[in-house]
């Protein structure tokens, strides 16, 4: 991987709780993958035993009603047991997690761009959905009807 090539790379921990993973998302996942808009980096998983213990998991481990050999070959090894560690500390005990690490292609021709230009990404950032469905419930509120925020 060329870094000055590369687009955003961001991670997600994605909780199962209970262990239940039905494998609906994945689908999709590869979908995105395959249409050019991301690349998977990394893909593990890992389980927070009910003692706060956690322990990666290898694919064979999560049983066979869901198809995961697509992903087989997928890690690029970036994750270590501190990440593991670190992903777990986010989980609830009894529950287990996929932690994914992917580059935004998308994004990757603005980055390009930015980079030649000198620019740097000095900070960035999620907005969960629920925080922004708050915020925009707040601000309707305070717009009086016919008006606007502005006034």
């Amino acid at each position: 991987m060329d870094v000055e090539e590369m687009g955003p790379v961001d991670y997600l921990v994605i909780e199962f709780p209970g262990n239940r993973m039905t494998g609906e998302a994945f689908p999709l996942l590869v979908d995105l993958a395959e249409r050019g808009i991301v690349r998977i980096i990394d893909l593990a998983f890992v389980r927070k035993e009910t003692d706060g213990s956690v322990v990666a998991l290898e694919m064979r481990d999560l049983g066979d009603e869901i198809d995961l050999t697509v992903f087989e070959g997928a890690s690029a090894g970036v994750l270590d047991q501190s990440d593991i560690d670190e992903a777990g500390n986010a989980l609830e005990p009894g529950n287990s997690a996929a932690v994914l690490v992917y580059e935004n292609l998308w994004a990757a021709p603005l980055a390009r761009a930015l980079r030649r230009s000198g620019a740097q990404l000095v900070a960035s950032g999620r907005i969960p959905v629920q925080a922004l469905l708050a915020a925009l419930d707040a601000t309707e509120e305070t717009v009086p009807p016919g008006g606007s925020a502005a006034a």
